[in-house]
């Protein structure tokens, strides 16, 4: 038996997020488990170092496969691309040691979210890019994700009540604006569900005036997601690059 570390990169537009649900199979995980269980003729499944939400995108998911068969690296990756649809894309595949897991092995991730602040349409981008149509103080909201930085309960910033711990550490938050288009970058140790869409929601915020940069330590301190920022729009975020 073989351990296969996968390099995949897709377009989440039109499914239901990563994770393979029970009651309906249009996700990633779904689709790639559905052709490599044709490939060796029995059930598969795959793990994944991020459960990507649903409309979110990647370029750098990593998962891995334990497969029973003697297959190549080309092999699988040739007959992975050749099957699946042409918004997921399997970049690279190599053989790993056993004990190599693509989410318990992960070190940090780190995620972009991208946002228009001005009135151009980006008919080709338009999938990825989420049009607020705004200017923002960006210098204010690189005041405001300072606070962020560190290791913090960010119960606030998730979309459900935790069972477990909801404390993360966020490594950096960085801003690049280029030609109307603002990139938020995030690299942290793991992200809560929703939590880099509700903080990118409250830097937003902090930019149009609306927030003030010193409530972000008050909002931490409550835990309550009503005194967080919204939720942005999911087709904004992309997954980049999984550390190891």
């Amino acid at each position: 038996m073989k351990n296969y570390r996968l390099l995949i990169q897709y377009d989440g537009t039109r499914y239901n997020g990563w994770q393979r649900l029970k009651d309906n199979d249009n996700t990633i995980q779904g689709k790639i488990e559905d052709v490599l269980s044709k490939m060796v003729h029995q059930p598969k499944k795959i793990i994944g170092a991020s459960r990507t939400d649903a409309g979110v995108h990647a370029k750098g998911q990593v998962a891995n496969v334990f497969l029973e068969n003697e297959i190549s690296e080309m092999q699988l990756k040739e007959y992975l691309n050749n099957y699946l649809p042409s918004d997921i894309e399997i970049l690279e595949v190599k053989a790993v040691a056993d004990r190599f897991h693509s989410r318990l092995n992960a070190g940090d991730k780190t995620y972009t979210y991208r946002i228009s602040t001005t009135n151009q349409k980006h008919v080709f981008e338009r999938k990825y890019i989420y049009d607020l149509n705004k200017q923002l103080n960006i210098d204010k909201m690189r005041k405001a994700a300072q606070l962020f930085i560190g290791k913090h309960d960010f119960q606030s910033f998730c979309a459900r009540k935790m069972k477990k711990s909801s404390v993360r550490t966020l490594e950096k938050i960085e801003f690049h604006e280029e030609n109307g288009i603002l990139n938020i970058t995030f690299t942290g140790s793991g992200f809560l569900y929703h939590m880099i869409r509700i903080l990118t929601g409250t830097l937003i915020e902090v930019g149009l005036g609306t927030r003030e940069v010193e409530s972000i330590i008050d909002t931490i301190e409550k835990k309550e997601r009503s005194e967080a920022g919204y939720l942005v729009p999911a087709k904004g975020l992309c997954l980049v690059k999984v550390n190891y």
